[in-house]
């Protein structure tokens, strides 16, 4: 009898995530109420530092930036912002990690998700994804639904390799 398998796994495109910041750049320094604002997007590796005139503009400029990740399929839980902070001359400044990965604790959280599925799952841990093996399709699908559904998961999810 055939196996049927997918892999559960955190991950972006990095191009999207650049993408999004020239998009949202370039709307930022169009649109009027951010004129004379100053407002910056810094990206560091797994960072983005947004910074404007004031706290309420940078929040302003991070929703821009998740409307132009949304437009890019780009998941809005990729984006965790910190709290808004004023930094010198008044200046607004709000980090944003980019949230994605799977660690030792949420992949543990994740099988025992897919275990109360069904019991007959095999799932496997393999760095930062799992394995999730099954000889029924329709098994395998109702573990994607029941994931995509489940809104306490911190990080976005998507299924590949699936066989």
């Amino acid at each position: 009898m055939a196996e049927f398998s997918f892999d559960v796994v955190s991950e972006f495109d990095p191009a999207e995530i650049t993408n999004a910041l020239d998009q949202a750049r370039r709307e930022v320094t169009t649109r009027f109420d951010f004129k004379d604002t100053q407002t910056i997007y810094d990206r560091q590796d797994q960072k983005i530092l947004i910074e404007s005139a004031s706290e309420e503009r940078a929040k302003a400029a991070l929703q821009v930036l998740r409307e132009k990740a949304a437009r890019r399929q780009l998941s809005p839980k990729l984006l965790k912002a910190g709290d808004p902070k004023t930094v010198g001359k008044g200046r607004g400044q709000i980090e944003v990690q980019l949230n994605a990965g799977i660690t030792d604790d949420l992949a543990r959280d994740l099988r025992k998700r897919i275990q109360n599925v069904s019991p007959k799952l095999q799932v496997r841990i393999q760095g930062d994804q799992l394995r999730v093996v099954s000889k029924d399709k329709d098994t395998l699908q109702s573990v994607i639904k029941s994931l995509r559904e489940a809104e306490d998961i911190p990080v976005p999810l998507q299924f590949t390799n699936y066989r």
